[in-house]
């Protein structure tokens, strides 16, 4: 059974090349940005890194989706619904980079799984 670790956390973000000077100056983080999924990934050290995801409808102004290590993301969504959670992404493929889903919890908060491509 995975550890399932905090892995990834994004926050929302009107200009993701703002924002990611802002973070830069005030944490030191370090940016990658990638302009053709208009996104951009962070380096947090001592952290888990996470991403700036453009605002949309799915993902309004002030959300933070943190990303969840899993092993069987199937198995996790699985016991997630069986415990009272529900699916609102289904599993997914990252091309290059594995698989990942929203499910919510007995609250509604969404919570995002990922699980990576075997190394």
């Amino acid at each position: 059974m995975s550890n399932h670790p905090i892995i990834h956390i994004e926050f929302s973000s009107k200009n993701r090349e703002i924002d990611a000077g802002f973070f830069s100056e005030l944490f030191g983080w370090s940016f990658n940005q990638m302009p053709e999924m208009d996104y951009a990934t962070f380096e947090a050290k001592g952290g888990p890194g996470g991403g700036l995801n453009p605002i949309q409808d799915e993902i309004p102004a002030g959300t933070i989706m943190v990303y969840v290590h899993t092993d069987n993301i199937d198995e996790t969504f699985t016991k997630a619904v069986e415990l009272g959670g529900k699916i609102v992404r289904p599993k997914s493929e990252i091309p290059g980079v594995g698989w990942y889903g929203f499910f919510t919890d007995l609250t509604g908060n969404t919570i995002a799984l990922l699980q990576p491509l075997e190394e």
